[in-house]
């Protein structure tokens, strides 16, 4: 669980690093004529989001997550600086209780 749990905050936060670049450096470059920058590392961006997506799909198996956390997780690489916070949630919310041992239920009993 803990190898999971760190692939998937690495790929967080380098997925959304490389987001932004794209989204702030990136984008306005090619707006500028430059278009070589947006090209490379929008290309680097989709590499590694796949990756991402494969680490998230991962730990959400693992933590047995719902349908709903679990989108939220695939889709935060998608938006700039969303993945610093789903990270962020998801760590508070579904992997500290999991590797203390007090998982809590992520479907709601009714």
């Amino acid at each position: 669980m803990k190898a999971a749990v760190l692939r998937y905050r690495v790929m967080a936060y380098v997925t959304g690093v490389v987001l932004i670049i794209l989204c702030f450096v990136g984008i306005p470059l090619q707006i500028a004529g430059y278009p070589a920058v947006a090209n490379d590392v929008g290309v680097l961006h989709g590499i590694l989001y796949i990756i991402y997506l494969v680490c998230a799909w991962q730990l959400a198996l693992r933590l047995r997550l719902a349908v709903k956390p679990t989108l939220i997780m695939l889709l935060a690489g998608t938006v700039p600086i969303m993945t610093f916070i789903v990270e962020r949630w998801v760590t508070r919310r579904f992997i500290d209780p999991a590797l203390s041992g007090q998982a809590q239920p992520t479907v709601p009993v009714r």
